[in-house]
């Protein structure tokens, strides 16, 4: 419990802290423009108050990673609340924050047009095939992994019928501005969000369970398939959105055009990840603590066909009773509702920046949304797990590229690139790394070639990167 207790205390600090240092390395002003009111249009560029941005960017950002992958997650053991805690105080809260101070002085456009300005054209338009895939998958995902919970919670309403139900809520979701339908249910959704995570802390502090403390002796893999599943790097794809997710980034537009001033990003990026990792380190340790320890865990998913469905609500109605379960799962479920209907919003807004397309009209916004509901309709029909595979790499390869652009921007206002380069090696090493190890990719397993091939293929991205990055900089007048 004191591992807990400690990795809790070190993410709540770290906003006062490290959030408030990385607010000096950005420069940032009350006085500066704000694409809310410059670009105001009453659809997307709408100004918000602070506590609708956060509660918005907490929901879009939280879907089902910081649930579903804490619990998968835990299966590692207690280095999890390791990568939880310096992942997300130090690479995903950083990568959230820096990037939506760069999407919001580009006027708040998404992230592959920010990252053009900063890596190039060609990088840009690979950008933007693979943030559509990405989005799509993550409206596919977040369609059917709540439709699963709520199908068994209202046995009477078959599963699929729950996806139709929720398909009609994101398209309607994405039409509608901004403010008639997200800005206005979302509170509620928060506010369940936010009991789960309280009602489940609480037990886990008075109640009768056992949390291992990471020592010399607990810092190895306890997944029952070490040899397939090693914690470099699988572990850091498995846990992502709590520690760091490229999809954030995708998601950060939608606030930035909606902050009335840029001391209101610490609160609205920053803070947003920072209560994201929390809820995934109470879930990590909720579910060892449950299941009676890691072994206890991996056992009792196995048993259940590593369905961590079956886990949330088990553990939901048990330890808070039938009513605080039920508003713990709808807590469960209103995480990853809300960042689909916002990934459609996102594929929708990315289409209109590369087509200059204004979305002030109905119809507009309607001749790009259809065909992009009619390929998420399309992948329903597709495997879960093959569709679950590749979305966890194509996420955090979103978050190395997006990494790389935050030392570029840093690099180019010579400013403090120490704050994001080490974390930009580091997830091109894990992603790089993944590609050898994966029987999704290469299947080479957790070999030494593996390691020596990931390692060379991340010094030789790095240089490159470095290299464009420098190049380019220094052609480029410093931005406002």
């Amino acid at each position: 419990m004191i591992t807990f207790l400690v990795c809790l205390g070190l993410l709540v600090a770290a906003y006062f802290v490290y959030g408030k240092y990385l607010e000096r390395v950005c420069e940032v002003k009350d006085s500066a423009e704000m694409p809310s009111k410059v670009l105001y249009d009453g659809v997307d560029y709408i100004p918000m108050p602070l506590w609708k941005t956060f509660m918005i960017q907490l929901l879009n950002i939280a879907g089902v990673g910081p649930i579903f992958g804490a619990i998968m997650g835990a299966c590692f053991g207690p280095v999890a609340f390791v990568w939880i805690t310096l992942g997300g105080i130090f690479i995903g809260a950083m990568h959230d924050y820096i990037s939506g101070i760069i999407i919001t002085r580009n006027e708040g456009v998404s992230l592959p047009e920010v990252i053009g300005r900063y890596l190039g054209g060609g990088i840009r338009d690979i950008m933007r095939v693979i943030s559509l895939i990405l989005l799509i998958l993550v409206g596919v995902v977040f369609m059917r992994s709540p439709a699963s919970i709520l199908s068994m919670m209202t046995p009477a309403i078959p599963y699929w019928w729950w996806v139709a139900i929720i398909l009609v809520y994101y398209f309607v979701a994405t039409m509608l501005p901004i403010d008639r339908l997200i800005g206005k249910i979302y509170p509620l959704f928060g506010a369940a969000l936010l009991f789960m995570a309280l009602g489940l802390a609480v037990v886990l502090v008075t109640g009768d369970y056992t949390i291992p403390e990471l020592t010399f002796a607990t810092m190895r893999n306890y997944h029952p398939q070490a040899e397939s599943m090693p914690i470099i790097p699988t572990m850091f794809i498995t846990i992502a959105c709590g520690a760091i997710s490229g999809f954030h980034a995708t998601q950060s537009p939608l606030m930035a055009r909606c902050l009335n001033n840029e001391r209101e990003a610490r609160v609205s990026f920053y803070g947003a990840m920072i209560s994201e990792s929390i809820i995934t380190l109470i879930w990590a340790a909720v579910a060892i603590g449950f299941f009676a320890g890691v072994e206890g865990l991996s056992s009792a998913l196995a048993e259940h066909g590593n369905d961590a469905a079956w886990a949330v609500h088990t553990i939901s109605v048990t330890t808070l009773g039938v009513v605080g379960g039920i508003l713990a799962m709808l807590g469960v479920v209103a995480a990853p509702i809300t960042s689909g209907d916002t990934a459609y919003r996102s594929a929708r807004l990315i289409i209109a920046d590369v087509l200059h397309i204004e979305q002030r009209s109905k119809a507009k916004r309607l001749a790009i949304s259809v065909p992009l509901f009619a390929i998420g309709s399309l992948l329903l029909f597709v495997d879960f797990d093959v569709i679950w595979r590749y979305f966890a790499w194509f996420n955090q390869a979103m978050s190395v590229i997006t990494l790389w652009v935050i030392v570029a921007y840093l690099k180019e206002r010579n400013r403090n690139i120490w704050v994001a380069l080490p974390a930009a090696m580091f997830m091109t090493f894990v992603c790089s790394t993944f590609v050898f190890t994966s029987k999704q990719f290469m299947g080479m397993g957790a070999t030494p070639l593996s390691y020596i091939l990931g390692g060379s293929l991340t010094l030789l991205l790095s240089a490159l990167m470095w290299r464009l990055i420098s190049k380019r900089t220094n052609g480029l007048k410093p931005l406002k």
